[in-house]
Order: structure tokens, then sequence, then C-alpha cells
């Protein structure tokens, strides 16, 4: 970098400079092809690449050259482990490759709540509860950036559709906003302090969040502090000038009509040159505070063997283990009898711009095959020639490096007699359920989907009736991206473990969980419904997808801040699975609760204790209990977890938490205040929303009111 450009000044730049830096680089001027988008090269200032994630970077290959990068497990599944220190150097990983590659900007963490189970990109996000996904996005956010690698939290805010995405209008009330959708972005801003936020495509409440101003300017940065740029997603609003009005300082992908369109605006005077200023001085400092600016030059050799061990300690703290009778762990020289087509066509990761390109993968065959099972090699090759007969191989090459989709096939293609002799000639049947989904559209409440297929029904009822018939247990994996309804056929099976989309250490992972390698010790980040029916977007069509009586349409929030666990709490609607379960192959118990006031800190502390046989590690859970006020409150919320070291039998762990009484408000819309009721609240701490082991109170004396 020259003297020239370390000393470059806003308001050194022409009006025509200036813009140049609000809008990002044509198709024509990439540095790096195969990137999402760049910046411009303005007055000597490099071009800052960006690279999709979220479960690694993502740049398309072309003919001459390949970026392989680790592809670890997915959002949800990083939630799953409820282990920030650890999704902490998963997100420093990535920024290293980010940096190896000489991409200065990762586009993500997507922090976007978990609203209802069929959102499409619900894999990319973390969680139905803002504590655990803002705690979760800060270390995420802290790993990419503690390498010089921006990370840009998205999408800012209430998106949690791909129906209609780019036009539809989120309808909803401020208390539900700051309570829900905006609070682990505000989390994330103040606690990982990220250098980048992205807009996201759709209105709120009648605005495009890209030209929003309360949002991108009150809320954002007058109210949060935050002091980074606000960059839109890809084409998103339908306005530059008010784009750039409402503080979104950087418009991309961007495109020289853009640029034009804007420099005419002010020259008009439809745009004062005082908020291009603003943006520009932005960009301007953003673009300083990157390694390319700072003269880094890429490596292009990330250590992908190293982060593949990351890989595989990610998955495997997230596997969930939903039930088990007795099934497993396996014991290692047991003969296993693997159904489904899910155990070569195994996915790694979503589709769309999460999607990954790994150096390799293991399916969840290979991997069993890998760590010396011994699997019924004349069962499985039934299921590779259907797949590879059906697909063919260039899809399974896709589907392991690249991206790939197809509706499931038919499952049960083995009859019940020839099941029978798998049952008599081996100790364990596994049966592999495997979903999908991707950026751009929704999943869907339907056979193939949400529910089992016909053919996927049948398959485990034969196998259960065949191998219990024999005294032999029956296992169920789930390879999905988001929860698919099992309350109708879990009795039918003796174990399900759910795998999620584990990234490219799938199979190992998935073996070592079966045979006690892994003890799981993932929680539930999300609620299993019972039924689509149960879940409270389901009631009207207004309140999901919405109804597009005009173009866009809009989607009514009508469930307010009941979303996930607090809906299912409030109204006694019993799920399959409740937020925070997880099962392990020992047991935990929980003593010596203590709760002390201490000015505006909770002092929560209590023991944790392995009283089983094997080692393992918990996540304690605790929940706050709050008296109804003024305004309506849920049961009880997530205020703080904790997940413990790797407990021996025998073993305690000493945890101590502490709540700030100002993350016990409720927000009181008719006032514009945040408001703590005075009166007596539980602290509720165990192993899940529902399995509470231990109880204590505090007293809040005196109403307690702060603006936001």
């Amino acid at each position: 970098m020259d003297n020239m450009s370390k000393e470059i000044r806003v308001e050194d730049l022409s009006l025509e400079e200036r813009v140049q830096l609000l809008v990002g680089a044509s198709w024509r001027l990439r540095r790096i092809h195969g990137t999402a988008g760049e910046t411009r090269p303005v007055r000597g200032l490099p071009m800052v690449a960006m690279a999709d994630g979220p479960s690694g970077i993502r740049i398309e290959p072309n003919p001459i050259r390949r970026w392989p990068a680790t592809a670890f497990p997915v959002p949800t599944m990083l939630a799953s482990t409820w282990n920030p220190e650890l999704v902490e150097a998963v997100g420093r990983a990535m920024g290293e490759e980010a940096r190896d590659y000489g991409i200065g900007v990762f586009l993500a963490p997507g922090i976007n709540i978990h609203r209802h189970p069929l959102c499409g990109r619900n894999f990319e996000y973390f969680s139905e509860d803002p504590l655990l996904a803002g705690k979760i996005a800060s270390a995420y956010v802290k790993g990419v950036q503690s390498v010089g690698v921006a990370a840009t939290p998205k999408h800012f805010a209430a998106n949690e559709q791909e129906t209609n995405r780019t036009t539809v209008d989120t309808i909803v009330d401020e208390r539900t906003l700051r309570e829900i959708y905006l609070k682990p972005f505000e989390i994330v801003v103040k606690e990982a302090k990220p250098w980048a936020i992205m807009s996201s495509y759709n209105k709120l409440n009648g605005k495009y969040a890209s030209q929003n101003e309360w949002l991108l300017t009150k809320v954002l940065r007058e109210e949060w502090g935050f002091d980074g740029i606000v960059m839109s997603d890809w084409g998103a609003g339908d306005n530059p000038i008010e784009q750039v009005k409402a503080g979104n300082d950087l418009i991309m992908p961007g495109s020289d009509e853009i640029v034009s369109r804007l420099i005419d605006a002010v020259k008009r005077g439809e745009l004062s040159e005082d908020y291009v200023n603003r943006s520009a001085a932005r960009v301007l400092e953003f673009i300083k505070r990157t390694l390319a600016y700072k003269g880094y030059k890429p490596t292009n050799s990330p250590n992908l063997k190293e982060h593949a061990k990351l890989a595989y300690e990610a998955a495997a703290e997230g596997v969930i283990l939903l039930k088990n009778n007795d099934a497993l762990p396996l014991n290692a020289n047991a003969r296993i009898a693997l159904f489904g087509t899910g155990q070569v066509e195994t996915n790694r990761g979503g589709l769309g711009s999460g999607h990954t390109h790994p150096r390799y993968f293991i399916n969840i065959l290979d991997g069993l095959r890998s760590r010396g099972l011994r699997i019924d090699e004349e069962l499985s090759s039934i299921y590779v020639n259907y797949v590879k007969e059906n697909r063919g191989e260039d899809y399974l090459c896709a589907l392991y490096y690249e991206e790939a989709y197809s509706e499931p096939l038919p499952q049960d293609i083995i009859s019940e007699e020839q099941v029978r002799k798998y049952a008599e000639r081996n100790d364990a049947a596994i049966v592999v359920i495997s979903r999908n989904s991707g950026e751009g559209w929704d999943r869907r409440a339907v056979k193939g989907d949400y529910y089992l297929t016909d053919s996927e029904r049948r398959l485990i009822e034969i196998v259960s009736r065949q191998f219990h018939a024999l005294g032999k247990k029956v296992t169920v994996l789930l390879n999905i991206p988001a929860p698919i309804e099992v309350a109708s056929w879990r009795d039918l099976v003796d174990a399900i473990l759910l795998v999620w989309l584990p990234g490219q250490e799938a199979g190992r992972v998935i073996a070592d969980a079966l045979i006690g390698v892994v003890n799981p010790s993932g929680k539930l980040p999300v609620t299993f419904p019972k039924d689509w029916g149960d879940v409270p977007t389901s009631k009207s069509p207004e309140c999901y997808p919405g109804i597009p009586k005009e173009n866009p349409g809009a989607v009514r929030y009508c469930e307010g801040i009941y979303v996930g666990y607090r809906y299912y709490d409030k109204y006694s609607v019993e799920p399959a699975y409740e937020f925070g379960y997880g099962l392990s192959y020992t047991r935990f118990e929980y003593r010596g609760l203590s709760v002390v006031k201490d000015g505006e800190l909770i002092k929560v502390s209590f023991d944790v204790v392995n009283v089983g046989k094997h080692p393992g590690k918990e996540v304690a859970q605790v929940y706050v209990k709050a008296p109804q006020g003024k305004l309506d409150k849920p049961v009880q919320e997530l205020k703080a977890f904790k997940k413990t070291r790797l407990l021996n039998p025998g073993e305690l762990e000493h945890v101590e938490l502490t709540i700030n009484v100002r993350d016990l408000a409720s927000f009181d819309e008719s006032r514009g205040m945040w408001i703590i009721d005075d009166g007596e609240y539980e602290v509720r701490v165990g192993a899940s929303s529902r399995d509470i082991r231990l109880t204590g109170k505090f007293t809040v004396s005196g109403v307690i009111e702060f603006k936001p």
C-alpha cells in the first residue's frame, strides 16, 4: 500500500469516488472469480473480497482453480453443542481459511430465529431462542474476527422464511421484535462487535429492511452502539437512494448503474451529500481494518488437516440422542444391518449460498467401515447400487463436494422376507432417514419432507417387526436440516440419533457415536413438535407463509413473543421433544443450588455430578419464571447455560453462572420502555426446558424501567 492510499481521507475523494465506495464491484471487475462479491478499487484502495458461509468458506471453483475448504457442521448443529468455546474455535478456523484464500469478509453467521420448522434456511440459523442464538453467534463472530477477517451477522431482521423472501412484508409488533427477533443481533453487536451487518431482503412493517432508518440507524447504531458497516443482501430493496439515507452503507453485489443513479441523485438534490459522506467514511474505515489494506499476502494453503479434526469435534458434540431403550451404544463387534439410501446419499450440509466445497467427505456407510464395524455388505450393496442406478455417480459427486438435491427415493426396496434373513444374521439394525433444504425455498408439511414417505414408514415397520421378533434392537439415524415428524413412528424403534447435517466428517462421527467412542452430549436448540398442526404458525396462512393479496404480500407474526418453547409452555402443548432435550449414555444429577441477588446480578451456582457408568458432558440450563405483572409473560425463559467438561463416573463440576437483572425485562410498546416487574422470580435449573431438577427464588423490590 503506498503512502497516498494509507493516508486517504473521505474529504480527499471526489463525489464519484465516494459513491463508488458505497457500491460493490461489477462482475467484470472481480479480483477473485468465484467469490460472492468485492468492494471497488477506489483511489488505490484494495478490493476486499467476500465469501459465503456459514458452514465453511465457499468460493466457487472454475476450470483453472479450486478453493477446497473445511465443511463444518451446519449452524443448527453448532448450536446443539451449547458450547460457545468450541464454536469460537470453529469460527477462528473459518476465519483462517478465509484469510489464507485472500477473503476479507465472511458473509456469516445467519442468526435469524427458527420461528417454525419449515424455513428452508433454518440449518443456517442457530435456534428458536434468542439468548442461545445470540451467545453462540457471538462466539462464532469472535472466532472469525480474531484473525482479522470481518464477520457479517445476517439477515437483519425478521427474515424467517424463504417464501416470497425478496418482497414479503413482515408484520410484527415492536415488543416481539425486540424480545425475540432483534435480541440475538443485539447480543452479538454488544458482545462480539462485528465489523459488518447484512440487512435482509424482506420488508419490515411496510418498509424494506435495507431502507429502514429506524432499524439500521436508530436501533442498530444509536441504541446498540454498532460502529461497523451495514451491507445489503444481494439485490435487496428497490431504491438505492433510500438505502443510503437509511444507513445501509454498502449496496451489494453492486453495479455501474447504481453508481450512476446515486451520483445523479446527489446532483439533483434528491440525496444529500452528507448521507454519502457518512457511509463513505464508514466503508473507508472498514477497508482500513482489513488484511488486504494492511498488505497481507494470502498463503492459499489453509490448514485443512487440523481443521478437519475440529469439524469432527464440533459434530461429535452436536449429535443428539433423542431416544434410547438400551439399543446404544452398540458393541464394537456387533454385526450391523444398515437400511436406507441415506447411508450412501448422506447429506453433509444445506443448499444454496450455505453449501461448501470440502476436500473430502465421509458418508455414513464409509464412516462405519472406516471404524472397522461389521457391516452387512450384501445389504448395503443393494442400496449403493440402487442409488447409483437412480441418481448416478455425478449426483453423488455433487452431493459430496458441491450441492445436489432430489426428492427422497422409495426406501422399501427390500421385501420382508429379505429383511427377515438380514435380521437372522445380524445383531442390530440401523435405518437412515435423510432430508435436505436450502436457500430460495421453504420445506413443506407433506410426506417426503416434514412427514415420512409411505415407503420410509413401511421400511421402519418391516425392519422393526423382523428384528424385534428376534429380540434385536433398531436404531434410526436422522440426517436432517430441521425437525421432522417423529411422534407417529418413534415407538416402533429402540433408539433415535439426530445427526443433523454434520459436515465432512459425518460418517466417522456417526460411527463413533453409535459405538460409544462419542457419548452424545448435544441438546435441542429447537422444539420438535408432535405435528405441524401444533406449530402456532400453522394456524392461518396469514401467519405463514403469508397471503400475497397483492404483490409482495405480507406475513403476520401472529404468535407474538410465543415462539418455540415459549408457545408450547404457555398453551400446554406437548411437544415430541422439548427445547434443550438430549439424552446421554450416562446419567447426571444436579445438586446444591444457590441463588444470590447481588445488586443487579443474580448469581446461580450448583453441582453437576456424573452418576452413570460412562464419561460424558452435560448441558446445564437455567430458566427464569417471572411474576405476572402488567405485561403477559412466558412461563419461563432461558437466561443462562453451561456445558460441563468431560466428567468421569462419580466426578462433579461446580457451575457458577450470572444473570443480569436487566436481562429479565419485557418491552412495553405503549411506553417505549423496558420493564422489570417487582416480585418473586423463580430460578429453574435442569437438563431441558421440561426436565427441571432444582429451583430457587429471588426477589426484585420495586418496578425497574429503562429506555432502549
